[in-house]
C-alpha cells in the first residue's frame, strides 16, 4: 500500500464522523433540511432587514472606501482597505468557485446557481456585521501586530454586554473550530483540487505525479510557508498581486466561452431560473436544490462563518463600520460574479438534463466544460486553480493562526508551531480523496458558524448603533473624504 492510500484510509473515517455530527438534518417535503444551513439562511435574512438592506444601500459607499477616498494614513492597523479586501477575497475566491459550483450543478442542476445568487446577496449583510465587529473588538499585540475576528468579539463584546463567561466559552470553541477548519477548508481541500488539475494536464492516470501526491504537496507546502512566515503584511502583499491577475484570467476565459455560446445564453438563464423552482437531479424538489445552493454558497463566500473578519480586522481605520462596508463586496465578487461565470460555462457547454454527469465532478467537470470550447484551456485552468488554491491557503493560514494566537498567545515560537502544522496539512490534502476532504471541510466550516451566528445576533445592537452613528456623521459632513 502506497503512502497516499495509507493517509487516505486513516483520514476518511474521521472526516465522516465530523460530517455526521455537524450536518444533522430533518426531512421536510422529501428533502433533507440541514439545520446548520437553515441557521445561516435565517441569519442572513435577519441582518438584511435589521440593517435596512445595507447590502444594497451601502454598495456604492463600499466602492469609495476601497478606492481610498476615506483613508487616513495615521489610522491604526496594518493594511489598507484594498489589501484587507484582497486578502479576504483570496480566502473566499478559491477552488470552491470552480469545484463547488460544479458539484452543485452536477447534483441539483443549473437551478442551484440561482439559490447561490440569492445566498450571495443576503450574505452581504452577514459579512458586513461580522467584519464591523472584527475591527471594533480587535486587539493590539505587544509586537505591534493586530489580532481580530470572532474569537475577540465573542470574548470582548459579550463581556461588554455582561456575558463574560459565555463569551470566553464561545471564543474558545470558535478558536478550536477555525484552527481545525483551516486545515480542511483552507489547506487540504485547496491542495487536493490543485493536485487533481495538475495531474490532469500532466497525463492523467499515466502522469508521473498520479501516485505521488505527497511530492506535489511538499512543493506547495514550501511555497506557502515562505509567504505565511511574514505574517499578514506579507500575505496581503502577495494577495494584492495574485488576486486581480487570477480573477481577470478566469473571468476573461469564462466570458470567452460564454460569448462563443451567446445565442444559447437565454436558454441557460431559463434553465437556471426554472431549475431553481422545478429542479432536475436533486432529491426533494425545489427545497432540495435550494438547500444545495445555499450550502455551496456558504462554503464559497463564508458569510456568517466569521473567518474573513480575521483578515478585515487588520485594516487601517478608526471607524469599524468602514470595513463592514468593504467586506460586503466579498460575497458579491465571490458568488455573484465568479461563481456565476462557472455556472454559465457549465450550463452552456456540457450540461444536459437528459444525460446526468457520470464519473466527473468538481474541478474536472469545470475543466471539461472549458475544454469543449477552448481545447487547450485545461492547461491555463490548471494555472488558475493553482493560483486560487495558493491564495486561499495563504489567507486561511492567517485565519487559523489568529485562532492559535487566541489560545496560546502571540509568541514567535507559537506562530512557528502553527505554520508547521498548516504546511503539513497541505501535503495531506494532496494524498486524500475528494469525498473525504469535502466531508471534513464542510463539517468544520459550518461548526464555526454555530457560535459565530449566535454572537452576531447577540451583538447586533452594537453594529446597528455603529452604523447609525457613522451614517449621521457622514451626512452632517463630520466624516469627509481624505484629500
Amino acid at each position: 500500500m502506497g503512502i497516499d492510500e495509507t493517509i487516505n484510509q486513516a483520514f476518511a473515517p474521521i472526516a465522516k464522523v465530523f460530517s455526521d455530527i455537524i450536518f444533522f438534518s430533518v426531512s421536510v417535503g422529501g428533502a433533507d433540511l440541514q439545520l446548520i444551513v437553515l441557521w445561516l439562511v435565517v441569519g442572513a435574512v435577519f441582518f438584511t432587514f435589521y440593517l435596512r438592506f445595507i447590502n444594497i444601500r451601502g454598495f456604492l459607499h463600499a466602492l469609495r472606501l476601497v478606492r481610498g477616498d476615506y483613508t487616513h494614513p495615521n489610522d491604526p492597523g496594518e493594511v489598507s482597505h484594498f489589501q484587507a479586501l484582497a486578502t479576504a477575497i483570496s480566502g473566499t475566491v478559491g477552488v470552491g468557485n470552480i469545484a463547488h459550483v460544479a458539484v452543485a450543478i452536477s447534483v441539483g442542476g443549473p437551478g442551484a446557481a440561482f439559490w447561490m445568487w440569492v445566498a450571495g446577496v443576503l450574505g452581504m449583510a452577514s459579512k458586513f456585521t461580522e467584519c464591523t465587529l472584527g475591527v471594533k473588538y480587535r486587539q493590539e499585540n505587544p509586537d505591534g501586530s493586530v489580532s481580530g475576528g470572532p474569537m475577540f468579539y465573542m470574548h470582548k463584546g459579550l463581556a461588554e454586554r455582561n456575558w463574560p463567561r459565555l463569551g470566553r466559552a464561545m471564543a474558545f470553541y470558535y478558536a478550536i473550530c477555525i484552527i481545525i477548519g483551516t486545515l480542511g477548508v483552507g489547506s487540504m481541500f485547496q491542495s487536493n483540487q490543485a493536485f487533481v488539475q495538475f495531474v490532469n494536464v500532466t497525463g492523467g492516470d499515466e502522469s508521473f505525479f498520479a501516485t505521488r501526491g505527497w511530492l506535489v504537496g511538499l512543493v506547495l507546502a514550501i511555497v506557502v510557508g515562505i509567504v505565511i512566515a511574514g505574517g499578514i503584511r506579507s500575505i496581503a502583499s502577495v494577495a494584492t498581486k495574485i488576486v486581480p491577475f487570477m480573477a481577470l484570467l478566469y473571468i476573461s476565459a469564462g466570458l470567452f466561452v460564454i460569448m462563443a455560446n451567446v445565442t444559447e445564453l437565454p436558454r441557460a438563464f431559463s434553465q437556471i431560473i426554472t431549475g431553481a423552482f422545478t429542479p432536475q437531479g436533486a432529491t426533494g424538489g425545489m427545497l432540495g436544490v435550494l438547500i444545495l445552493g445555499f450550502r455551496r454558497a456558504a462554503f464559497s463566500n463564508e458569510a456568517g462563518i466569521g473567518s474573513s473578519s480575521v483578515a478585515h480586522s487588520a485594516v487601517r481605520t478608526g471607524e469599524p463600520v468602514t470595513e463592514g462596508f468593504v467586506a460586503l463586496l466579498e460575497p458579491f465578487i465571490d458568488t455573484i460574479i465568479v461563481c456565476s461565470i462557472t455556472a454559465l460555462v457549465i450550463t452552456l457547454t456540457v450540461y444536459d438534463p437528459e444525460l446526468p454527469f457520470e464519473g466527473i465532478s468538481g474541478v474536472e467537470l469545470t475543466s471539461t466544460a472549458f475544454a469543449s470550447v477552448i481545447p487547450w484551456f485545461p492547461i491555463p485552468l490548471a494555472v488558475v486553480v493553482m493560483l486560487f488554491a495558493y491564495s486561499t491557503m495563504i489567507a486561511w493560514s492567517y485565519y487559523g493562526l489568529e485562532g492559535w494566537i487566541y489560545l496560546f498567545g502571540p509568541a514567535r515560537r507559537v506562530k512557528l508551531t502553527y505554520n508547521a502544522i498548516f504546511c503539513t496539512s497541505v501535503v495531506v490534502g494532496c494524498t486524500t480523496q475528494l469525498d473525504a476532504i469535502l466531508d471534513f471541510s464542510d463539517a468544520m466550516i459550518f461548526a464555526m458558524a454555530l457560535a459565530n451566528m449566535l454572537a452576531l445576533y447577540m451583538l447586533a445592537p452594537v453594529v446597528r448603533s455603529e452604523l447609525e452613528s457613522y451614517w449621521a456623521r457622514l451626512a452632517s459632513g463630520e466624516i469627509t473624504p481624505h484629500k
